[in-house]
């Protein structure tokens, strides 16, 4: 940037913030349409950008100052990043959050359903892999993070999709020898863990659970580090995606293989198969379950609900809306 941009900025960069509005100020490349030019500009920050016949002359920022472009980037509200781990009122997605006998996992996001306001994670987070009851507590911080009840309950469990796990109405015979397997990897310190036979494989499509805030000012309809969703898209592959977790924050992969046939394990003891899954890469941790995933224009893809130290596993957006029948948080 050369010296009389600086200094154009310089002398006019208290006047810009004192708009309305306006919530940072700095030194850029214009856009136009999307696409960054190479047009050096006076980049001006707001919480939401509005028509000029909106604005009244005292806040409307010339499309030019002196000899030096202007340009205009909605950012919403900035704030201070806190610990994701901590109690956070009103909660954004990408927060510790679980039900109150977890550990812990990650509010997803906002969404509707009949009208109401819910929060939207996995059901192994919000309803304790088919162990919760409607109405149980629902706490941020999740409990290995602190949170304790009655004083960080932020939602009641509302509904959940349940979770078939391999073996629970399977042949006697099958059963036993899968223990025995099992039994033998986990004595020579093997994580792995064995399915019965194909027949007794019951298809899983999503992990999902959703719970309706205590107070709606409680929750905050934005994702950390993400901002608000712009709607709803449809996974592809090589599409490039985004979450924001408890435990990794913001990270960023690529959606590498889709309908995907996968056993997921579930602590120690229990397998459950999922189909028609997407697979991306190494974007997530342990705690990060619940997290939602965007694509690069803040549209809900997914719901990350699995992975290992090299790959995610994320159920289709499509399928946890249509199972609990969901809509956007408007």
């Amino acid at each position: 940037m050369n010296d009389i941009i600086k200094s154009t900025f310089e002398r006019v960069k208290l006047d810009l913030l004192r708009k309305a509005g306006v919530v940072a100020v700095g030194i850029g490349y214009k856009t136009v349409g999307g696409v960054r030019t190479s047009t050096p500009a006076i980049v001006c920050s707001v919480i939401k950008k509005l028509p000029i016949k909106d604005l009244s002359t005292a806040n409307l920022i010339p499309a030019q100052i002196e000899s030096t472009s202007t340009d205009v980037i909605e950012t919403g509200i900035i704030r201070a990043l806190q610990d994701r781990t901590k109690r956070w009122r009103p909660a954004p997605g990408g927060v510790s959050i679980g039900h109150e006998k977890i550990t812990a996992g990650t509010l997803g996001c906002l969404v509707e359903k009949g009208g109401k306001k819910f929060i939207l994670s996995n059901n192994h987070v919000l309803a304790n892999m088919n162990e919760g009851a409607i109405g149980d507590a629902i706490l941020q911080p999740g409990t290995y993070d602190g949170g304790a009840f009655p004083y960080d309950r932020i939602a009641t469990l509302a509904e959940f999709v349940k979770i078939n796990f391999i073996g629970g109405d399977g042949c006697p015979v099958s059963k036993a020898i899968t223990k025995l397997l099992n039994f033998i990897t986990k004595s020579i310190k093997s994580k792995s863990r064995f399915a019965t036979s194909r027949a007794e494989l019951p298809e899983n499509r999503v992990d999902a659970a959703i719970a309706e805030p205590l107070d709606a000012s409680w929750v905050l309809n934005e994702i950390l580090e993400v901002g608000k969703l712009l709607g709803i898209g449809e996974a592809t592959l090589g599409l490039g995606v985004k979450k924001s977790g408890r435990t990794s924050g913001l990270t960023h992969g690529t959606i590498d293989v889709m309908n995907v046939a996968v056993q997921v394990q579930y602590g120690d003891t229990k397998i459950a198969y999922f189909v028609d899954q997407l697979q991306a890469g190494a974007m997530s941790e342990g705690g990060d379950s619940g997290s939602a995933v965007v694509d690069d224009e803040n549209r809900l893809v997914g719901l990350l609900f699995a992975g290992s130290d090299t790959t995610t596993i994320i159920n289709p957006i499509g399928e946890v809306f249509s199972a609990l029948q969901l809509d956007p948080w408007k």
